[in-house]
């Protein structure tokens, strides 16, 4: 089991920038890729950003890519979404969840893998 707990959302203007953090629980964090999703009012969850065991590996939204930043610290079981340039298309509830079973080379950009998921963080960017 795998739990996950985020933190970091918040209210920022247009152009502003925020940073997420996910803390997992368990010994085997270094084993599971990660991702970050996202839920605006009335949409389905939709994927964002995701990192590969090791972090070598890293896969973006066409939405995101060249804003947000995934990063993962091992040692302190936590991934990470820096995220720049908020828009506010970008209000949703961002969720991390973890996905136990792909290999460390691999990414992947849909819910099914993921098995554990965090309670969610809200962000929401004015204009």
């Amino acid at each position: 089991q795998v739990q996950l707990v985020e933190s970091g959302g918040g209210l920022v203007q247009a152009g502003g920038s925020l940073r997420l953090s996910c803390a997992a629980s368990g010994r085997t964090f270094s084993s599971y890729a990660m991702g970050w999703f996202r839920q605006a009012p009335g949409k389905e969850r939709e994927f964002v950003a995701g990192i590969s065991w090791s972090g070598g590996i890293t896969y973006y939204a066409d939405s995101v890519k060249g804003r947000f930043t995934i990063s993962r610290d091992n040692a302190k079981n936590t991934v990470y979404l820096q995220m720049n340039s908020l828009k506010p298309e970008d209000t949703a509830v961002y969720y991390c969840a973890a996905d136990p079973s792909s290999p460390p080379w691999t990414v992947v950009a849909g819910t099914i893998p993921y098995d554990y998921w965090g309670q969610g963080t809200q962000v929401t960017v004015s204009s």
